[in-house]
């Protein structure tokens, strides 16, 4: 049985304490990954890790943002097509665009759009993998196999919490759309062990999608459930999705309860 780990945005600024954006938990999370790793390296044959990567103007940053009286959002701010309307909200980039996006985005019903602080920057501490786990994925490199590393993020117009395709697709940013070259290479394996931060967020959201985009590999999927944590008031987002994958019949497990 070929087994693989897929690991979602477990880096500083979300795992360590001192980060950006600390997930409560994570930290804990993470120690429980990485002794997982190093424990059945010679029982995985791959692991892929995923990683949140912004500009600093991305659009879910305070500085994308200027108010009616010239003011940067606080973290956290909700925003909403209207208050875009209304003048008490605007964009600084490309308002037209952004306006668009925040009406499909509500339309969506998914998410209000959020404002969060700077976090995972192009080349910054922050978007590193956590320094355990990185420790981890080096003993396991060492045994002859690499981990792989993909970066989601990157378009600055859009959401992108879920790893398969940004929360909103643009038409002419393929970086944007699905990513069949992703679910194309998962589905080589038998079994796909699920984990990373934020339970709430961007797993859950990677758990939709591919409910939704690829069901075929949904049904590879574990989920390890002690190893993923989230973000403080959010977890309503992420619950009705674990409710589906669990009626779906994907199982769920402790790390402990894992024998490879």
């Amino acid at each position: 049985m070929k087994t693989a780990f897929l690991i979602i945005d477990a880096q500083y600024d979300f795992c360590n304490p001192n980060g950006a954006l600390y997930v409560p938990g994570a930290e804990e999370d993470i120690q429980r990954l990485s002794h997982l790793i190093t424990t059945h390296s010679d029982k995985i044959d791959a692991i892929y890790a995923t990683l949140d990567t912004h500009p600093v103007n991305d659009i879910s940053h305070p500085s994308f943002w200027i108010s009616s009286e010239g003011q940067e959002p606080a973290p956290f701010t909700l925003i909403k097509a209207e208050d875009v309307k209304s003048g008490k909200w605007k964009p600084r980039f490309n308002s037209e665009q952004v306006l668009n996006y925040l009406e499909k985005l509500e339309l969506q019903g998914e998410f209000i759009h959020c404002i969060w602080p700077e976090h995972c920057l192009h080349g910054s501490r922050g978007a590193a993998l956590e320094d355990s786990l990185l420790e981890a994925l080096r003993y396991f490199a060492h045994t002859g196999k690499e981990y792989h590393t993909i970066e989601k993020g990157t378009n600055p117009m859009t959401e992108h919490f879920g790893i398969f395709k940004a929360q909103i697709p643009i038409d002419d940013a393929p970086e944007t759309q699905l990513n069949t070259k992703l679910i194309d290479e998962l589905l080589a394996y038998d079994q796909i062990f699920l984990c990373g931060e934020a339970k709430s967020h961007c797993v859950a959201t990677s758990l939709k999608q591919v409910l939704q985009s690829a069901p075929e590999l949904a049904k590879k999927f574990v989920i390890i459930d002690d190893i993923m944590s989230d973000v403080t008031g959010f977890g309503y987002l992420g619950d009705p999705i674990y409710a589906e994958a669990r009626k779906a019949g994907i199982p769920f497990m402790k790390s402990s309860e894992i024998t490879l």
